[in-house]
């Protein structure tokens, strides 16, 4: 029983980890990597990509040694050239920005970010005040506001919930960036519908389902864990709230790194038990270094504790898609569309 998990390791001596699963990749990041990837072996280097594909800086460094170049706007990006917009989304302003360059636009997306976007286009167009619960200045929400910018107001976190001001109190719906703190989204929430009792809920969750999964493992875990170490990098939404999570679930202490090299040695005084998980967007060698360098600690033993399974899987994107099946000969680019004079 994991209740009993540090007594246990008192007991015997050992020192041990406690491995969340789920952790890692989800099917939306998987997806918009491999784009790029199969990018790179279809049409040759270089395959522009519009900000981090997803963010970790592992698989941005990794992308780039095989040709993929990242940009933050389109107007880097060479007419005609392809262009990947990475699993956070775009707003209809950036594509049309690309169209304008004839730039040949893979849109990876991930699915669960397109539920959003399209959810903030039809409440608009029924008139109704969005409140998107996100960070401003993420690229995710940037993306989801530029569906309706007039119609969207950004509620950063439960404190700008006490002083927001709105139109119509009773023509009101609320949406929130998929990665967010499942638990500060709900405060958010509960504390809105304080103030305007006739606030709308989105027609499903909007907080996808791999981050809800990796707040939970790790929930389960912390009160049992001396020192939590999350994987991911420190522009990850929802690595950074595995953090969060993580302490106020009743971990001793959490931190997250990119990289095993940046664990400290002053963080494991008085460990026993330490919890690892990692963020939606890390690759699985990134967690096995750290149970490498955990090792060589003397935390050798290791219990995976499991939550949920996930089995889900997106399909590439379609134009990649197309190209894939075309029998396009590597290294080719893909034909422009002809403008009729």
């Amino acid at each position: 029983m994991l209740g009993s998990a540090r007594e246990r390791a008192a007991w015997d001596g050992g020192k041990r980890v406690l491995l969340a699963a789920p952790r890692g990749y989800c099917a939306g990041v998987d997806r918009a990597v491999i784009a790029v990837e199969k990018a790179l072996d279809l049409y040759g280097a270089p395959v522009y990509v519009r900000k981090e594909i997803v963010h970790n800086k592992h698989v941005v460094r990794t992308l780039q040694e095989r040709g993929a170049i990242f940009v933050d706007e389109t107007d880097a990006v060479p007419e005609g050239e392809h262009l990947v917009f990475s699993a956070h989304g775009v707003s209809p302003a950036v594509r049309a920005a690309a169209e304008a360059r004839s730039l040949q636009t893979i849109d990876a997306t991930c699915p669960l970010v397109t539920k959003v976007h399209k959810e903030a286009v039809r409440f608009a167009k029924q008139d109704a005040e969005i409140l998107l619960i996100g960070h401003t200045g993420h690229e995710e929400v940037e993306g989801t506001a530029g569906e309706a910018p007039d119609h969207i107001t950004v509620v950063d976190n439960p404190d700008v919930a006490d002083t927001i001001v709105v139109k119509d109190p009773d023509n009101l719906v609320w949406l929130s960036q998929t990665t967010l703190s499942v638990d500060e989204t709900m405060e958010t929430v509960r504390r809105l519908r304080q103030r305007f009792p006739n606030l709308q809920d989105p027609p499903s969750d909007d907080i996808c389902y791999a981050t809800s999964n990796r707040q939970v493992a790790i929930k389960k875990i912390a009160p049992e864990a001396d020192l939590v170490v999350v994987v991911g990098s420190a522009n990850s939404s929802n690595s950074v709230r595995l953090v969060e999570v993580a302490l106020d679930a009743g971990a001793r202490s959490a931190h997250r790194v990119d990289t095993a090299h940046e664990i400290q040695d002053e963080w494991f005084e008085g460990v026993t038990t330490v919890g690892v998980t990692s963020g939606a967007s890390v690759p699985e060698i990134l967690v096995d270094e750290v149970l490498a360098q955990l090792a060589a600690r003397g935390y050798g033993q290791v219990e995976e504790v499991t939550t949920a399974q996930e089995d889900l899987t997106f399909s590439l994107p379609s134009d990649l898609r197309r190209d894939l099946k075309s029998g396009l000969t590597p290294g080719a680019r893909r034909s422009l569309p002809v403008t009729p004079v």
